[in-house]
């Protein structure tokens, strides 16, 4: 499956600053590093409220991670469709990250007209240790 995205690096960061000011309400956290066929990287910076007791980067932080990811991926692929939603997300904590900041790596496995499926990569950045897995459907609004 060949997928040539449409939205760039520069683009899908101008859009979430723009469509989705809110998840940037406590500093710019969330940051996409690299666009490519059928692939989003992104990079969560975390803060004091995304950690949790126990010196760790708390469970809904990685939930958000590879949710914001997964709804980058899709829009790199299908242009700036605010309103595609997660229909559904299920994720597996491997490993506990260390406070620091964190890359997660989204492939879309399926691109259709009304679903994208994907899968989500989350690493912890200073360790280059795999901390999370997640796999994403998402629903795409008809044009």
């Amino acid at each position: 499956m060949e997928l040539t995205p449409i939205m760039d690096r520069e683009a899908l960061n101008r859009f979430l600053e723009t469509d989705f000011p809110q998840l940037h309400t406590d500093g710019k956290i969330f940051e996409v590093m690299e666009v490519v066929p059928g692939s989003v990287i992104m990079r969560l910076v975390p803060n004091e409220r995304h950690l949790r007791p126990g010196g760790t980067i708390s469970g809904p932080t990685l939930f958000a991670l590879a949710d914001v990811s997964a709804w980058c991926t899709v829009l790199a692929h299908i242009g700036p469709v605010a309103l595609a939603v997660t229909t559904s997300l299920n994720i597996n904590f491997l490993r506990k990250p260390e406070p620091g900041p964190l890359s997660c790596t989204c492939r879309l496995l399926k691109l259709g007209k009304r679903l994208a499926i994907m899968d989500a990569s989350i690493f912890d950045e200073a360790a280059d240790n795999l901390v999370a897995h997640a796999t994403a459907t998402y629903s795409i609004p008809p044009r």
